[in-house]
């Protein structure tokens, strides 16, 4: 099978689309025929091994799994022994970041775990958008931000893969979204359900009278005190992605704050999970959720694919077309 091989930590020159043995089922596990896959900021880590420590998690010294790819679409080829939820036919869809990756690839073999049935009114591309971005809002929200309904949350690079799942996701738990992006997002935004609307270019969030249940900060910059100030009295600030100063923020200077005040300042780390997969199916079948692709690639163009992801102004995800549907 063709499938994109990464040896070595690099740039996305380092890539190579190769012929490798297609994987067998083990026990509990589903071989799946990829259509789609899609890019998220962890293949970006995964390819430079930038920041340094991730690499003890993906491997020290090369990359601990050589065939990239978490976010799938695909149609069940085969399942091995044990596996009671799939059968050969079914259209599913996955988070493989915790199962060894190999996304970028023609088939993979999975755990069933990893996977859920693909909601009928998608296609491959659009259902291989879901997984990462779509449980990585739905956790921010829920785990973290602890969301409730009528809450006011405000939500700071708004337009991106993961933004535009958490402005839908919140307005379907009931909140009230305001979202912060560039002048060429606004009316995006506002289609996919953002009750307001900033464009930083042209309004200091900071001198915004307007005080937020939940902040979730998921691209871009500002100091961590400066959402701060825009925290009701026992609001929630929840760091999802952004720049490595946003970063340190949150893991150096989110615990003082927290118990400094009862307003609440971390981060998350997005873990795969099936029923969050399920819970995001039914918005989605309930037209209550849809994916935002902006880009797709062919296979043979992971490389460029990479450097499109990499240059950050992606509107929605990018996606991988794996095969023709």
């Amino acid at each position: 099978m063709k499938a994109i091989v990464s040896n070595k930590y690099g740039t996305p020159e380092t890539l190579t689309l190769s012929d490798i043995n297609r994987p067998l089922p083990k026990e509990g596990q589903v071989l799946v025929k990829i259509y789609a896959a899609s890019l998220n900021y962890g293949n970006l880590v995964l390819l430079s091994g930038k920041p340094f420590l991730a690499r003890f998690a993906f491997g020290l010294f090369k990359p601990k799994y050589q065939i990239p790819g978490g976010d799938i679409a695909g149609v069940v080829e085969a399942v091995g022994n044990g596996v009671t939820q799939f059968k050969q036919g079914d259209e599913v869809l996955g988070d493989l970041s915790q199962s060894g990756w190999g996304g970028f690839a023609e088939y993979a073999a999975v755990p069933e775990k990893a996977l859920a049935i693909k909601p009928e009114n998608l296609s491959f591309a659009e259902a291989a958008a879901v997984p990462m971005a779509g449980t990585t809002a739905l956790q921010a929200l829920r785990n973290n931000g602890k969301i409730l309904p009528g809450h006011k949350v405000l939500i700071y690079g708004a337009s991106g893969g993961v933004g535009t799942f958490v402005i839908q996701i919140a307005k379907a738990l009931g909140a009230e979204v305001t979202g912060v992006c560039s002048t060429r997002n606004i009316e995006k935004i506002k289609s996919l359900g953002a009750d307001y609307a900033i464009d930083y270019a042209k309004e200091d969030i900071t001198k915004n009278s307007q005080k937020y249940d939940l902040i979730l900060a998921v691209n871009g910059y500002q100091p961590i005190h400066a959402y701060k100030q825009l925290l009701t009295e026992k609001g929630r600030y929840v760091m999802v992605g952004g720049k490595g100063k946003q970063m340190r923020d949150a893991m150096l200077l989110g615990p003082f704050l927290s118990f400094s005040s009862d307003k609440k300042f971390g981060n998350m780390l997005q873990r795969a999970n099936q029923s969050d997969l399920n819970f995001l199916r039914n918005l989605i079948e309930q037209n209550k959720l849809k994916p935002v692709i902006d880009k797709e690639f062919l296979i043979s163009e992971a490389a460029e694919a990479y450097r499109y992801l990499k240059e950050g102004h992606a509107q929605g995800k990018v996606i991988i077309k794996v095969a023709d549907d």
